[in-house]
């Protein structure tokens, strides 16, 4: 009975504290209770229903051989769908809040509704080096599979939940991408069903032009099948230097130059404040140093990040060997840094030991939970957004988000963007080193605005002819926007291919105005 007086007086004082804060402030910044209390919970039991789930559909429904079948269901939609009219654009039936964006379309109320329910590895050729796989494959899914037999993607995107489909019509890097490019640079054909239920592969040889014009798309051309994507090699271990580099300058100097340079595998920066930086660099190997070993992965370690940052602490250099998958996915605990905005203590030792298991909560989740009310208030208060700017313009490109929005770390990822067709691609006719500017967190300008500061974000980049990243929010107008991408192949295909009745446009799939 005292116990639940105990636990009534509890209940009680937080009420009588949120009713004190003003509920929109706990639920900005304070929404670790919720979070702990019950979204942590939740993921757990959320991860073990989907992975019941996909075991299921795997060893049921879904092993690769009926991955035919699987296509000829998705033909069979898109051509009832041209049967009764054609009245509504088509979209995938995937649920927004689903995807690993922040994003939650509206559009899929309105729009009709073809299931693709494609989440199969479908073969790994050794002697090619290419995996087959479908477009619900994620990445947590391909490394498993592929490090366990010696293989591993070139450029293997970090979060555990990203799928093949969003990164092939969207976008995806990692730290090797100084030598390999973007996600969509690793891929060597695509599957497709078009408009009129056609299904098609595209190569660089075969249907050239559709391979340019799929990436970035992010749907609007046709329902991805499957995609075949390089492999390498892989080693058990990444041998990786923490090197602190002090001064904007040196910071760009020194990044430009380990990008620069190929015999460095990996290669990535986190920034803690205006002229304060670490500097990473890594190479596979198959021996490690046992003293120097670092499993990072374990849920009981510090966050990647805030493990990174005491290098800067302390002012010296270091070298570390990780098992590679930990490597691939050093930021998934942490959402990067997002989860200290949403568990402040939540680095605390005690914390990771006995709840560490249970982090991250999902992003599903957490937009599934967060209503239209929290995402406004997180809106004004949040910025989740990766630029895409040429090397050269580094700098420059700090500094503009030090003065607009001074959010810290920053993550630094050099990548190489071929010349070539499609949306993105360099201004010139030679390949070009670019730079993702990764800023997830809470602003610390007084003068904060997401609409006009995000404009003025958006125009630096246009100007230095770079990308932004279209699962954030975008606030340019059409104009704007075309000026930023390369649409001349896009609205061609359109065209040709009758995609104009039957998917949106990229614009208004992606905008802000396409969510109101």
């Amino acid at each position: 009975m005292s116990l639940l007086l105990y636990l009534g007086g509890l209940v009680a004082l937080l009420l009588m504290w949120i009713r004190v804060k003003g509920l929109d402030y706990v639920i900005v910044h304070q929404r670790w209770i919720f979070v702990c209390l019950f979204l942590l919970p939740l993921s757990v039991i959320f991860d073990v229903y989907y992975y019941l789930r996909t075991w299921l559909i795997f060893k049921m429904c879904s092993a690769p051989k009926l991955h035919d079948q699987r296509v000829r269901d998705i033909q069979r939609q898109v051509r009832e769908w041209r049967k009764e009219g054609s009245k509504t654009f088509m979209c995938t039936g995937r649920p927004g809040w689903l995807t690993v964006s922040l994003r939650v379309g509206k559009y899929k109320k309105t729009h009709k509704n073809i299931m693709i329910n494609m989440m199969d590895i479908l073969e790994v050729d050794t002697k090619k080096q290419v995996v087959r796989v479908e477009p619900l494959a994620n990445m947590g899914q391909v490394t498993a599979c592929l490090n366990s037999i010696g293989w591993t993607l070139p450029v293997l995107p970090e979060l555990d939940d990203l799928t093949v489909g969003g990164l092939v019509m969207g976008t995806g890097i990692e730290s090797s991408s100084h030598i390999y490019g973007l996600f969509q640079h690793i891929c060597v054909a695509f599957e497709l069903v078009l408009a009129d239920g056609s299904l098609v592969r595209c190569t660089e040889e075969e249907n050239s032009d559709l391979f340019h014009a799929v990436p970035w798309s992010c749907g609007t051309l046709g329902f991805l099948v499957a995609a075949e994507i390089k492999i390498v090699p892989a080693k058990s271990w990444v041998k990786l230097t923490y090197e602190p580099v002090r001064g904007l300058e040196n910071i760009c100097k020194r990044f430009t130059e380990v990008s620069e340079n190929k015999q460095n595998t990996f290669v990535e920066g986190l920034q803690y404040s205006l002229d304060t930086a670490v500097i990473m660099t890594g190479t596979m190997t198959d021996h490690a140093e046992p003293d120097k070993i670092n499993r990072i992965g374990l849920h009981f370690k510090p966050w990647f990040f805030k493990h990174v940052e005491s290098y800067l602490k302390n002012d010296h250099t270091g070298v570390e060997y990780i098992p590679l998958r930990q490597y691939y996915h050093r930021h998934t605990r942490s959402i990067f840094w997002e989860i200290q905005d949403i568990i402040p203590f939540g680095n605390n030792p005690v914390f990771r030991w006995v709840f560490g298991w249970m982090v991250p909560p999902k992003i599903s989740l957490l937009k599934l939970t967060q209503g239209e009310t929290i995402r406004k208030l997180y809106e004004q208060h949040h910025v989740v957004q990766d630029m895409l700017v040429p090397m050269k313009n580094l700098q420059d490109a700090i500094t503009c988000f030090h003065e607009n929005i001074k959010v810290y770390p920053l993550w630094l990822c050099p990548f190489l963007l071929p010349s070539g067709r499609g949306m993105v691609h360099p201004k010139g006719e030679e390949d070009e080193l670019y730079v993702d500017i990764g800023a997830y967190g809470e602003p610390k300008v007084t003068n904060f605005e997401a609409k006009a500061t995000t404009r003025q974000l958006e125009k630096f980049v246009r100007d230095v002819h770079g990308f932004q990243m279209l699962y954030a929010d975008v606030y340019m107008d059409r104009e704007e926007f075309w000026e930023m991408f390369d649409g001349q192949l896009y609205h061609r295909l359109r065209e040709e291919l009758g995609c104009k009745e039957a998917f949106p446009e990229v614009y208004d799939k992606i905008s802000k105005s396409a969510r109101h």
